[in-house]
């Protein structure tokens, strides 16, 4: 059985807000709690990533996310921690079902963009799963 995604976010008038819809339990479907984050302006920009590893112990996932130069052709690749996550083993389970229903939906518009009604697949982005 699918659980339902972890929170849908939107973003909530001002821009130092993210107002996010979270389903209270599974046992309640009608039950939503709407909380609302603040950031700083420091936060609001993020960090990039393009490399990811994730790690686990008994008690938590930690996902470390990193900024490497894929460009050097050395043995050894330099990179840059931008940020390290840890998670409960309960909370990585949501994330990965909220990650799987936005990549669903990334997917779906991006054959959407692929159609010849749209405008062909030249000009838009891939996704690298399929090479």
């Amino acid at each position: 059985m699918r659980r339902a995604p972890l929170a849908s976010a939107a973003r909530a008038g001002r821009a130092d807000r993210l107002a996010i819809l979270r389903r209270v339990n599974d046992e309640d479907q009608s039950a939503e709690r709407h909380i609302n984050i603040h950031l700083s302006p420091d936060l609001m920009g993020g960090v990039y990533a393009n490399f990811a590893n994730v790690s686990h112990s008994d008690y938590e996932f930690t996902i470390t996310f990193a900024r490497v130069d894929h460009e050097v052709e050395a043995d050894e690749v330099p990179g840059v921690v931008v940020s390290r996550v840890n998670l409960s083993p309960r909370f990585t389970r949501e994330l990965i079902d909220a990650m799987e229903d936005n990549y669903s939906k990334w997917r779906t518009r991006e054959g959407i963009k692929n159609l010849p009604e749209y405008g062909g697949a030249e000009t838009h982005s891939r996704d690298p799963q399929d090479d």
